[in-house]
């Protein structure tokens, strides 16, 4: 905490005819928290305004969070606030500030940009006073801290607290939680996604730190990047939650991938990145809020049978060893011989990545459920569709999707779907009341899905394809789901789009 600050007065100084300021100088000197000293009379007025004007500064700009006159420089707490600054403001990420980012910088701070000769004078004096302070005619980091001293030097604490403040900043030097945290009503049966100018502000920031221009980010990127966060938010298991290219980096769609499935998941600590990044600063948006959209109540959607929303989840249910896991991971791309580089403690319970239905892009996002029939949570049960996964080569492993889907969602209106996974394998009878397809048929489910992720390139996606169609229409019959002119018109344009998603982010980067 802060300590509260002090000003040091002499008053009655209409008694006496000499100043005992040379007096009260090194007890200044030896007390960081004292502000200022002066002298007043109350008698004849002396001194009685500035008293009050330098009580105010006290506490609206205090000196002591930001500087150490022993020392004569700013602490570290202050240059850490002012460094993340700097590097959120640095648009291009080259190290620098340049005219343009530093009028952006001047009106999102002061509401007024500078004139071109106050720019060159702001250069001139770091340049007589740094000899790296400025570089290709902008400011550097050096540089950039260097004003600031010198501002506090002279006394005008208050221009670095009108920044530090701007940037979220409390008195003690810690981003404000109501920054970090703005308010979000959600309602309940509601979901929470990423609007257009939130991804456009996110792709800015990948571009940012892509400097190699290969569509993914390299480890020594990706630390760059969340430089401005007190914490590295993204673990090892992220590389397999989401698409990474063949040297295991996460690429353009993974990125924005991760940052969908943070979202919907967990929407206040999306709030939170976004605020480190600076979202509502760059993007100039009132909060992060603004960069978040509420969808509307399912039961609505399931009325008016259509949905604007994105994002789809589907919790994928499974005995051991009937194969999730290489469900999920066959959705990233990888096929069973890549599945098995990964190692055990980085493994993600969650595959996130997009998918085509009717030309429209969409999320789909997978989640293994623990197989623990006895304590699955409403959020294990919480989803847009099931997924109910058996191993074709063990006949018992079928028994425990007949059981999960009796007891939980029999009832319910989420849509399900059975998967026959390791069909590669010879297919064994399973061990229970009826087969898997007769079981689908008196169900009213479309018949089991044959799957495998044992091929030599990367699995198939058309599985991934028709459970995203279910769960955009619910309501859709039965007899529908069997139909394959169904699911062609659903998968239609689908890696056509693909491809066009990517050709248009190499296009967009060419310019640069």
């Amino acid at each position: 905490m802060s300590r509260v600050p002090l000003i040091l007065v002499g008053n009655k100084s209409d008694l006496v005819e000499h100043s005992s300021m040379e007096t009260i100088l090194p007890i200044m000197n030896q007390y960081s928290e004292i502000e200022t000293c002066v002298e007043c009379s109350a008698k004849n007025l002396k001194n009685i305004s500035e008293l009050f004007y330098y009580a105010q500064k006290a506490v609206l700009h205090p000196t002591g969070p930001l500087y150490c006159p022993e020392k004569k420089d700013m602490k570290p707490l202050c240059v850490k606030a002012l460094t993340r600054i700097f590097k959120v403001s640095d648009l291009d990420n080259d190290g620098i500030l340049n005219d343009n980012e530093l009028n952006f910088f001047q009106r999102t701070c002061f509401n007024t940009p500078l004139e071109s000769q106050a720019l060159e004078d702001v250069k001139n004096v770091v340049r007589k006073n740094l000899t790296d302070g400025v570089c290709d005619n902008g400011l550097t980091l050096k540089g950039f801290l260097f004003l600031h001293t010198l501002f506090i030097q002279r006394g005008r604490h208050e221009t670095t607290w009108t920044v530090l403040r701007r940037f979220g900043y409390d008195d003690d030097l810690e981003l404000n939680q109501d920054y970090l945290f703005p308010p979000l009503k959600i309602p309940p049966d509601c979901t929470t996604e990423l609007n257009h100018n939130a991804y456009l502000f996110l792709q800015g920031v990948f571009d940012k730190h892509d400097k190699d221009r290969d569509c993914a980010l390299s480890p020594e990127e990706l630390s760059d990047l969340f430089d401005v966060f007190p914490y590295m938010p993204w673990g090892p298991d992220v590389n397999n939650t989401v698409c990474t290219n063949d040297q295991g980096w996460i690429t353009y769609q993974g990125y924005l991938s991760q940052w969908t499935l943070t979202t919907y998941l967990d929407v206040q600590r999306c709030l939170e990145y976004l605020g480190y990044l600076g979202y509502s600063i760059i993007a100039e948006q009132e909060s992060q809020a603004a960069g978040i959209t509420v969808t509307r109540d399912k039961k609505i959607d399931l009325q008016k049978k259509q949905t604007q929303r994105s994002v789809f989840r589907c919790n994928v249910f499974g005995d051991v060893g009937s194969g999730k896991s290489g469900f999920l991971q066959a959705f990233l791309g990888l096929n069973l011989m890549r599945q098995n580089m990964i190692r055990e403690e980085h493994r993600s319970y969650y595959a996130i990545s997009t998918t085509y239905v009717y030309g429209q892009e969409k999320y789909l996002l997978l989640h293994e459920v623990f197989p623990d029939f006895d304590y699955l949570s409403d959020a294990d049960l919480a989803c847009d569709i099931v997924c109910l996964v058996y191993d074709v080569s063990n006949p018992y492993s079928f028994e425990y999707c007949a059981k999960v889907f009796k007891q939980y969602f029999m009832d319910s209106k989420i849509p399900c779907m059975m998967i026959a996974a390791k069909s590669d394998l010879p297919e064994i009878k399973q061990l229970y009341g009826c087969s898997p397809l007769e079981f689908c048929r008196r169900h009213k489910m479309p018949p089991p899905q044959s799957f495998t992720c044992n091929t030599a390139d990367a699995p198939s996606r058309d599985i991934y394809i028709k459970l995203t169609t279910m769960a955009m229409y619910p309501h859709v019959s039965q007899v529908d789901l069997k139909s394959s002119s169904f699911w062609l018109k659903a998968s239609v344009g689908a890696s056509v789009f693909a491809v066009l998603g990517f050709a248009m982010y190499r296009v967009l980067l060419k310019p640069r």
